[in-house]
């Protein structure tokens, strides 16, 4: 492979703002896994966000780009996979595309294919464009790639504060998470936080059922345990909070332990025998190969107390990441805590924001 830029390469990344700034060049955040695409005539490469090789996992992609992208391009895009619906993101679906076994890569690009999105140009044929305007990248990217084809598409932009706004609130729920805004001026900087995101502020109200001790004082909690009532009325575990100085870490402690039951507590929903049932609860990360050496022990708390919490996004039915904790609500029956609160209803097809 010889291209005018070449692997591995950083991609440019974007920083955190409360509000979509003004003047700017505005475009859906996808939620998908972050890739840079290198093909150069028959050989392609798919390049995650830390340069990490991508290729493997998503042959059919491969297959895409060899059939609807230039014959030597760069391009800086989104891996996503569709629901089946094609109204929303399964980003769930993504991650269980990441497996060792071939033939289960192969079984899944049948079932749960994924595309290429594509918002930036970095090179063509024999050309360096990074050192471009994006504004210029951007035209570029539509002569080269245009509406794009089965499996490679270009993201919609606008530069209309008043739709980007729109958008921010129409696509909230499906699987995008919220808007970029990016300089039509800006020339591509790897590794920089030179472009904008604007994201989603969610938050829920969650059983706190159990903690976990801080790795460094077994008096002090490394994290809490969060909840929420599924459908069949069990609580299943959706997450932790763990982001506490440690004088709170202490605190913390002291004040769960009135709440304390026995760890063989038969009425504690996160038992094993409640795990067997269907259950889901902090142990069953255990059966996970991402899991392998870590202690999942607990100390199982009396499901009374309610905490509000803010998270950036669900992953199936958990937290993505850690949740930061915001307040305690003792107003607020447990029972009352459930995934419904956390439901936004779909407003959009995808045609809606592909070029």
């Amino acid at each position: 492979m010889r291209l005018p830029v070449m692997p591995p390469l950083l991609p440019m990344l974007a920083k955190a703002v409360p509000e979509i700034p003004p003047g700017m060049v505005y475009e859906p955040k996808w939620d998908g896994f972050r890739t840079i695409v290198f093909r150069d005539g028959d050989e392609v490469e798919l390049g995650s966000r830390n340069t990490k090789p991508m290729t493997r996992y998503f042959p059919e992609v491969v297959e895409a780009v060899l059939r609807e992208a230039p014959e030597r391009v760069v391009l800086d895009g989104e891996v996503v996979v569709p629901a089946a619906d094609g109204a929303s993101l399964d980003f769930e679906a993504l991650l269980q595309r990441i497996h060792p076994a071939e033939s289960r890569v192969r079984l899944l690009a049948r079932e749960t294919p994924a595309v290429l999105v594509a918002f930036d140009l970095l090179a063509l044929g024999d050309e360096d464009l990074t050192g471009l305007p994006f504004a210029e990248r951007r035209a570029r990217l539509e002569a080269a790639v245009g509406g794009g084809g089965p499996g490679v598409y270009v993201t919609r932009t606008t530069t209309d504060l008043a739709e980007a706004r729109e958008w921010f609130e129409r696509f909230e729920g499906a699987g995008l998470d919220g808007v970029v805004a990016k300089d039509p001026a800006l020339p591509y900087r790897p590794d920089k936080r030179v472009m904008f995101k604007i994201k989603h502020e969610r938050t829920a109200d969650c059983v706190l059922a159990g903690y976990r001790t801080h790795k460094n004082d077994d008096r002090a909690v490394g994290s809490l345990l969060l909840g929420l009532y599924d459908d069949a009325g069990r609580l299943a575990s959706v997450g932790v909070a763990s982001s506490f100085p440690m004088a709170r870490r202490r605190e913390l402690f002291e004040e769960l332990q009135p709440l304390v039951v026995p760890a063989d507590d038969p009425d504690h929903p996160w038992t094993e025998a409640a795990q067997a049932a269907g259950t889901r609860t902090p142990r069953e990360a255990e059966t996970s190969r991402w899991a392998a050496g870590k202690d999942l022990s607990f100390t199982p708390l009396r499901p009374e107390r309610v905490v509000e919490v803010r998270y950036d996004h669900m992953e199936g039915v958990r937290f993505r990441h850690v949740a930061q904790f915001v307040r305690w609500r003792p107003d607020r029956d447990p029972r009352s805590c459930t995934y419904a609160q956390l439901e936004v209803p779909v407003r959009y097809d995808l045609g809606d924001v592909l070029g």
